[in-house]
């Protein structure tokens, strides 16, 4: 249970101060849990959404990809069990107004105990939460006098259930509009289009349908950065699957998922497996990748055995067969489901503290430091900066020609303004994985300087060999 909250600060800064992350609508005070990605961060944000669909829809045979929309009919959600179901236990203390989710709250309060106490507090909680029992949640937060972070006290009001859904109205005319919902997930948008899906696709189970999207959730206590947002996005996978199968397929995609966090270099200590206690009513089966970010071990991908609920709710609720033959066994049957969804925006957050460091470079005769993002070469915003040493004798010149030559094949930057030094490590400071250095040996002898970003090491290579060597790179 052990935090940093000192480097979780100096990230956070770290990614407003280099164009990674904005508050949303800072100009106007801001909108709490709502965040803008900067030029740095949209490039890192796609190329890890790039590495996603690719390992998904490009590298397996069986997986499509598709884009549902945002707005879905309503009966949708309450097909899905969201209306009824979509809720988290909350809490108010009386002397504050401060509205809390109670699995936050004691999460909260057991980070301060010691890891022993801690660890049993929570095994407490999950318990009363796989019960519902409310009273019980109450009761363990007044005894473990777990206080308000505002008033200070302890003066609680019962436990109660909160929906998180966002809802608005579809029409012109408010008296004629209709309710409906901004999606809590993306999965819905697959299943309902199970069918359209397999049947133009010509798929045969067991088949996968990949999504990319926005989902929207009310959260009451949205805290930690972007780790808990209210607009966020997700990348889900259904993986349709012939009945009794479910176990192994479970099995197969929870290894399967652990290795694509692993083939980016991600140190396995920093990863674990946490089993669900209380199972959602769709599941038989589920389970969270968690990893360790200065705040703790928290989820960042879940993959959840979903059993045939989903495609039996809408095939109840619509009256439309969502069933598929089977020619192998000649049995029609509506296919089980293992999901794989991973939090677009924490795998950001992710890949970010994995890779920040605060290196101390100080000599005898010297102080230095460096701020560096050890960012995976093929998810780093730019791949390649390119530096003429001076800005005369025609070295711009033959910078600007590198750089019209790369630049279809992968994202670089220019820039000629201060010294190489500076130039490093601002350069460092973003992730950029390597810095070219056009020079006078370079008109002499048509070779570049090549510095490495995570060794600081630096080489000649040929100035025609820099291309092919970052595209190797970063495939």
């Amino acid at each position: 249970m052990s935090t940093d909250q000192n480097k979780f600060q100096a990230i956070i800064s770290h990614c407003k101060e280099y164009g990674f992350v904005f508050q949303s609508s800072e100009i106007y005070d801001g909108l709490s849990a709502v965040y803008d990605y900067g030029q740095y961060g949209a490039e890192l944000k796609k190329n890890i959404k790039d590495y996603w669909w690719k390992s998904m829809t490009q590298l397996h045979e069986d997986i499509v990809g598709i884009d549902a929309a945002i707005f879905m009919h309503p009966t949708t959600w309450k097909a899905s069990g969201h209306v009824d179901n979509f809720s988290d236990p909350m809490i108010d203390n009386k002397d504050s107004n401060k509205r809390y989710r109670v699995d936050h709250l004691i999460e909260g309060h057991a980070e301060t105990l010691s890891p022993e106490a801690g660890e049993a507090l929570l095994a407490q909680m999950d318990e009363l939460l796989k019960e519902n029992d409310f009273a019980g949640l109450k009761t363990l937060i007044e005894e473990n006098k777990i206080k308000c972070s505002v008033s200070g006290t302890v003066n609680w009001t019962e436990v109660r259930q909160f929906n998180l859904m966002f809802s608005t109205q579809l029409g012109s005319v408010t008296d004629e509009a209709s309710e409906i919902y901004l999606r809590p997930e993306t999965a819905q948008g697959i299943f309902v289009n199970f069918l359209n899906v397999q049947k133009t696709g010509r798929m045969k189970i067991p088949f996968g349908i990949a999504q990319i999207g926005k989902a929207f959730r009310n959260e009451i206590v949205a805290r930690q950065f972007i780790f808990r947002m209210r607009e966020f996005e997700q990348m889900e996978m259904q993986f349709f699957i012939r009945p009794g199968t479910q176990k192994e397929w479970y099995e197969k995609w929870k290894e399967e998922r652990l290795q694509w966090h692993l083939s980016l270099g991600t140190d396995p200590a920093k990863y674990h497996f946490k089993d669900h206690i209380k199972l959602a009513h769709y599941a038989d089966a589920a389970v969270d990748i968690e990893y360790e970010f200065p705040f703790g071990f928290k989820e960042v991908e879940g993959i959840h055995s979903r059993t045939d609920f989903d495609l039996k709710q809408h095939q109840e609720f619509s009256k439309k067969k969502l069933q598929y033959f089977d020619t192998e066994i000649n049995q029609n049957y509506v296919p089980y489901v293992i999901e794989t969804s991973i939090g677009l925006d924490r795998m950001f957050l992710l890949t970010i503290c994995n890779a920040y460091e605060e290196q101390d470079l100080s000599t005898p005769e010297k102080a230095d430091s460096r701020v560096v993002l050890k960012l995976p070469a093929k998810l780093s915003p730019i791949k390649l900066a390119i530096f003429p040493l001076t800005k005369k004798d025609g070295l711009p010149e033959l910078a600007k020609e590198l750089m019209n030559e790369c630049k279809p094949f992968f994202h670089c930057y220019y820039e000629e303004k201060d010294s190489i030094g500076k130039r490093y490590r601002r350069q460092d400071a973003i992730g950029t994985p390597f810095c070219i250095t056009i020079d006078h040996q370079t008109k002499e002898d048509g070779t570049v300087t090549i510095r490495h970003r995570d060794s600081m090491e630096q080489e000649r290579i040929p100035l025609s060999e820099v291309r092919n060597l970052v595209l190797n790179k970063i495939v």
